[in-house]
């Protein structure tokens, strides 16, 4: 196949409050919008959700935040250029193609030769997403189901009827609002930890704010009992986003956890050190997740030998394309995945939630699980659903913490295919 022409374009959502993870804080998050065609007519319409702290910290930082974003947009939109001089198969083989490419025009227009390549990832989603649809739009295809590649398809052969709703708890998210969310029906909670307190780095400053965090998070919730676990207990999900720096910090983490009665709710401790930090976690007391630092298929081999024991699948931030080779990877060694989101739009939510309804359950859970913590997050979010072209659909709501994804859902693949004309009109 062959682009004979792209488009793209971004609008800026804007964020309730201070998002804050990694030691910094979000204001708004850039929505890109990727318009694909070939010389047959055939069109492919991709979004993707820019997130410049997870995806690189350094160019966060370094930059103000508009110029990071900046720097992203300008990263997708000469990755839909480029793709015009491409001859591919399948968006797999596009995406092998545009990477390398991408990631070098990346590190030259952020002035970073170490940039992360989750930044290039993260600008290659729109596009990624466009090209999917463009293949499926000049091969007739209008399923998830029938999209995948068959060498694929054992790695997401599951069918849940009810995924978990995983809210998320960033730093500012204070324990009232955390009970709230408890109450209103939402039981697998998604903790950020690393805080800087005093933004000075200080990292005895952050293990002491994040055991009193847990404190006060297991003090609210450990007596309430559930039904969608093994334990019957209400599981904890902390994630660090790689700020910390030694094994022994996070063991006095976890020795914390112990103390209190809560290192067995801990369902899932992800990322919690940087990805240059590469040492045998197996023993570790509590399963460890990869996320940012699980950028190909090939780190996540490496992963899994220094004993991780879980995958942070992001299809709306690394890409499908990327996921599906993790997502193969982690099948056939048998470690758990499961679908992190990046406060993606409404209709990423889908697309991450094809994947997550087709994964095999996590250990200790009695149904699927996806994070969707937009509601969470956007100031118009309200608007931003109505953008869905399967909005009123009664699988786009989270009711009582729980997504009910039944035949609806699968016939319709969350509404991937129907195209939006918000979005359409901006390309």
């Amino acid at each position: 196949m062959k682009i004979t022409k792209s488009n793209c374009n971004f609008e800026r959502e804007p964020l309730l409050a201070p998002f804050g993870f990694k030691g910094g804080y979000l204001s708004e998050l850039w929505q890109s919008i990727v318009k694909l065609e070939n010389g047959k007519g055939h069109t492919g319409l991709g979004l993707g959700t820019q997130s410049i702290l997870w995806s690189d910290a350094s160019v966060f930082v370094n930059n103000s935040e508009s110029e990071g974003n900046s720097m992203m947009f300008q990263t997708t939109s000469f990755a839909a250029q480029s793709a015009l001089d491409i001859e591919w198969e399948t968006p797999l083989d596009l995406l092998d193609k545009l990477l390398p490419i991408t990631y070098e025009y990346a590190k030259e227009i952020t002035n970073n030769p170490e940039l992360r390549l989750t930044f290039a990832l993260n600008a290659l989603v729109a596009v990624d997403n466009a090209a999917w649809m463009l293949y499926c739009d000049e091969n007739d295809i209008s399923s998830f189901d029938d999209m995948l590649p068959n060498e694929f398809r054992s790695s997401l052969s599951c069918r849940h009827d009810k995924l978990a709703g995983i809210p998320l708890m960033s730093y500012g998210v204070p324990i009232e609002k955390i009970i709230e969310a408890v109450n209103a029906g939402y039981f697998f909670l998604k903790i950020k930890i690393g805080s800087d307190p005093d933004n000075d780095g200080n990292l005895d400053k952050m293990l002491e704010w994040d055991c009193q965090r847990m404190r006060e998070i297991h003090k609210a919730v450990k007596e309430i009992e559930i039904p969608y676990t093994d334990s019957g207990h209400i599981p904890y999900y902390f994630d660090a986003n790689g700020r910390y720096d030694t094994k022994a910090r996070l063991m006095k983490f976890l020795d914390c956890a112990r103390e209190i009665g809560a290192l067995e709710r801990i369902v899932l401790m992800e990322e919690p050190f940087a990805e240059e930090y590469k040492v045998d976690v197996s023993d570790i007391p509590a399963t460890l997740a990869a996320d940012e630092s699980a950028h190909s298929d090939e780190d996540v081999i490496e992963l899994i030998e220094l004993g991780y024991g879980a995958i942070a699948l992001k299809p709306i931030a690394k890409t499908l394309s990327m996921s599906l080779k993790i997502a193969k990877i982690a099948h056939e060694k048998q470690l758990p995945c499961f679908c992190a989101d990046l406060t993606v739009n409404p209709i990423l939510v889908d697309w991450n939630k094809n994947v997550a309804a087709r994964l095999p359950l996590l250990p200790g859970m009695k149904i699927g699980v996806l994070e969707s913590n937009g509601h969470q997050n956007y100031k118009n979010w309200a608007l931003m659903k109505s953008y869905h072209p399967s909005c009123d659909s009664a699988y786009t709501q989270c009711q009582d913490g729980v997504y009910s994804i039944d035949g609806e859902f699968y016939a319709d693949s969350g509404g991937i295919f129907r195209r939006s004309s918000h979005y359409q009109r901006l390309v």
